[in-house]
């Protein structure tokens, strides 16, 4: 009988695979201030905890996740500078460095990476990428950020699963993190992994998030106080919606309607059909008509009498500038898309979703609905070009994975834990409003932001259940800009401003 011991000389040769390990890159920069901060790029490796039948499996890396990491230099806390991998290094120093406030961010989606909030807002180095009517044209550009945040606070770049250099370890299940839940806990898992590691426990934390990352720092948040008793003091909302219902077009569902007019009315007074009258005056009277008559109108249906009907459809296309005949056949109800690609149909055009400033051909001049975008056709680009040569040339980290921009990869999207209920995370916010009486709420709106609506926010926060004093710890911001509102420099400065006011407030 052969022993079972010797290997058959036939048998294949088996080799174990490499541990998957963080893969980061240290350099040291300086801005043009002269402060001396340490950028940290590279995928860190997240493990699960897993066991069957009551037995432990160990603990599995599951994902690696592409970040940026920019921390000020102490005396103390040299950077190494040389470029070389290594592992995320730990700030020593005294307890006063450990005392600066670090901010987290990411963009939303789901499917779009930090890149815009990185390049565009947050980072030390942002793209020449202009604005609308002086687009810069390719090859692009990367300059330095004359207000950057990093001035006032440590920064820390996040991108999700499938997007940037994200991405599950192989033999892991692709679809694992694209759901809410999973996606909440995973980042979560970053920032305490990432706050751990680098002794800032002690640290004042704010979360950024923009569009759909606005509702993921809301959960993140609830997520980091239920899960690890981490507090934070503040959260980042930019282009905010934390309640999906309030943009939804769907079926029986009227309240989207109202909350998009006076978006609409902001848009059409960009494009020249209000004459001179203030952005402001008609702003306000939008928001005034959509609060009252339109809604009462919605609410009533084919119950609203032909005469108030008539009134309802000539006060439409006074705020919106849209023909009687188009709000007529659209029964007063019209999704966004529908309104932008009829702005400016007589002249050949559509305005952007993102940003209703900018302006385009359609793919078909008759289209009724598209989800063509000339917005995120305009920036797109310059975003792309820079955030793949700034990692590479300036921060100094190589990979050939594609950095994945705006992805299609993390679709369908799960959200189930909201069924039978709406996509909602007000409730968590509420929580931590009465949790946490210190933490304090940023909001940024655009007015031109098709997206979002400034409107469908300020219809949330109207609806909180929380005490008056917990209102009274939010701040809010309006521009006249898109979703992005930082690509006008004069906005983003502004916006910098108030984001730095709001970090290191005691």
């Amino acid at each position: 009988m052969p022993d079972a011991s010797v290997p058959s000389p036939n048998a294949p040769e088996t080799t174990p695979k490499p541990e998957v390990v963080d893969d980061f890159v240290t350099r040291s920069h300086r801005t043009a201030s002269g402060l001396r901060y340490t950028s940290t790029t590279g995928r860190m490796v997240l493990r699960k905890e897993e066991d069957a039948e009551g037995k432990t499996e160990g603990f599995n890396a599951k994902a690696e996740i592409f970040l940026v990491a920019y921390t000020a230099e102490t005396e103390e806390t040299p950077a190494t500078g040389n470029g070389t991998k290594s592992r995320a290094k730990k700030p020593a120093g005294p307890m006063a460095a450990n005392r600066r406030p670090v901010v987290f961010a990411f963009n939303g989606g789901p499917g779009s990476a930090s890149l815009w909030l990185h390049m565009g807002l947050l980072g030390p180095r942002i793209v020449d990428s202009g604005d609308v009517g002086n687009m810069t044209p390719a090859p692009y550009g990367v300059i330095d950020n004359p207000e950057s945040l990093l001035e006032h606070a440590d920064v820390v770049m996040i991108d999700p699963v499938n997007t940037g250099f994200s991405r599950v370890v192989e033999g892991g299940t692709t679809d694992e993190f694209h759901s809410f839940t999973a996606d909440r806990d995973l980042v979560a898992e970053v920032i305490r992994l990432w706050v751990t590691r680098n002794q800032r426990w002690l640290s004042p934390k704010y979360l950024v998030g923009e569009s759909y990352g606005t509702m993921r720092a809301v959960a993140v948040a609830r997520r980091l106080q239920e899960a690890h008793g981490m507090a934070v003091n503040g959260l980042g909302l930019i282009s905010t919606v934390l309640n999906m219902s309030t943009l939804e077009f769907a079926p029986g569902n009227d309240t989207p309607y109202a909350l998009h007019l006076p978006t609409y009315a902001a848009i059409a007074h960009y494009h020249g059909r209000h004459g001179n009258r203030p952005l402001e005056e008609i702003v306000r009277d939008a928001e005034d008509y959509a609060s009252g008559d339109y809604v009462v109108a919605l609410h009533l249906g084919n119950r609203l009498s032909k005469r108030k009907l008539d009134g309802v459809v000539k006060h439409l296309a006074e705020l919106t500038t849209l023909s009687e005949s188009f709000i007529r056949r659209t029964n007063l109800r019209w999704d966004y898309m529908e309104f932008a690609t009829e702005l400016l149909r007589e002249n050949g055009l559509m305005v952007g979703r993102i940003d209703g400033r900018f302006t385009g051909v359609p793919p078909r001049l008759q289209e009724s609905h598209t989800w063509d975008d000339p917005s995120l056709r305009a920036i797109t680009p310059a975003y792309a070009a820079a955030i793949n040569h700034y990692v590479r040339a300036e921060l100094g980290y190589e990979s050939d994975l594609p950095y994945e921009v705006l992805t299609g990869r993390v679709h369908p999207w799960s959200y189930d834990s909201f069924e039978g209920k709406p996509i909602d995370v007000t409730a968590d916010l509420e929580r931590l409003l009465i949790d946490i009486p210190e933490l304090r709420v940023h909001v940024d709106y655009g007015y031109h932001d098709g997206a979002t609506p400034h409107y469908a926010a300020e219809y949330v926060w109207a609806h909180l259940d929380v005490p008056a004093a917990a209102r009274e710890r939010f701040s809010h911001h309006y521009y006249a800009a898109g979703h992005m509102m930082y690509l006008d420099p004069a906005v983003r400065a502004a916006q910098l401003a108030a984001l730095a006011e709001f970090v290191t407030r005691v």
